[in-house]
């Protein structure tokens, strides 16, 4: 409902770049140019700078943001407290999640959910798990679905349930032959890392510091941000690495890999963040609700403690 150019300005403003922006609203470049210049001309000034590379704002562009952010915000508040009324659940919801949850949960939950609730829009934004927490604590997010347990002040956290974390090798490999693997039975074989920010890369690091295992005594394979990279090297043979089971399952089963589990066993979190002190449709309350079940569900009823 609110005025496109607001929201294609904010989009501009907020990714610095119109071909971000024109990505991010299904729009093509000249249509975003075009949307821009109207509004600079019903302001009858420059809203934006562009030069070297960069766009930056105008401080009559800084002013008009600020009222684009009030704006669209009472604005997505104003239909979804309509559709509210109407006992219809409809709109854009914006989710971010950590890669691993992007491939191995979100789709089954996504497919129920817009099965109950077909005018819903999701529109879902993948990375690593500290990247999503930062997005949702700066309210570029309605909700987020990450593998770490956050701390920042600015997030309300709901623990949904856990997935427990397996060594994954081929089937080949000298570690495949064991039943169990501790910290130290690790030390001196290829290790195939997650990229820094990644949820399972901080547990399996607490996981080896528990053991008294300083990170020079590990031998690094590789760092990838890749689940999908990281099976790829570990069947091939060059490398252990650690991951979740329910990503995992399909390969073990097919025999391109073997997962031994670890002793003292350990887990990633499924977390579900919001933004806290944000005002929130009785969509988002329903998707988190929602999520938070079937996470339970897909895990075998192992809830956050369990």
């Amino acid at each position: 409902m609110a005025d496109r150019r607001l929201q294609v300005f904010h989009a501009v403003a907020k990714h610095g770049s119109f071909t971000r922006a024109a990505e991010h609203l299904y729009m093509t470049q000249p249509a975003v140019t075009f949307q821009i210049k109207q509004l600079e001309e019903h302001f009858d000034t420059r809203l934006l700078d562009r030069g070297h590379g960069k766009i930056t704002l105008t401080p009559a562009g800084e002013l008009v943001l600020a009222y684009a952010e009030r704006i669209l915000g009472l604005s997505a508040e104003l239909d979804s407290r309509v559709s509210e009324l109407t006992d219809e659940l409809a709109g854009q919801i914006k989710i971010g999640t950590s890669t691993t949850i992007a491939a191995y949960w979100l789709p089954e939950v996504l497919e129920g959910f817009k099965r109950k609730y077909p005018r819903v829009l999701p529109r879902v934004v993948v990375g690593n798990s500290k990247l999503t927490e930062d997005s949702v604590a700066a309210r570029d997010l309605d909700i987020g679905l990450i593998e770490i347990v956050t701390e920042q002040n600015g997030i309300e956290r709901r623990s949904a349930a856990r997935d427990e974390l397996m060594v994954i090798c081929s089937p080949d490999h000298p570690l495949a032959k064991f039943d169990k693997l501790t910290a130290k039975d690790l030390i001196g074989h290829p290790f195939i890392d997650r990229d820094p920010g990644n949820g399972i890369r901080q547990i399996a690091d607490e996981f080896f510091e528990a053991a008294g295992i300083a990170g020079s005594e590990i031998s690094l394979c590789a760092e990838l941000g890749s689940l999908a990279a990281i099976k790829q090297l570990a069947a091939a043979g060059l490398g252990f690495a650690i991951a979740s089971d329910r990503a995992i399952r399909r390969d073990v089963a097919e025999g391109r890999l073997a997962a031994i589990r670890l002793e003292p066993r350990i887990y990633t979190p499924l977390e579900v963040i919001l933004p806290r002190d944000k005002f929130r449709s009785r969509l988002i309350t329903a998707f988190a609700d929602y999520v938070c079940e079937e996470f339970v569900r897909m895990a075998g009823g192992t809830g956050a403690e369990g």
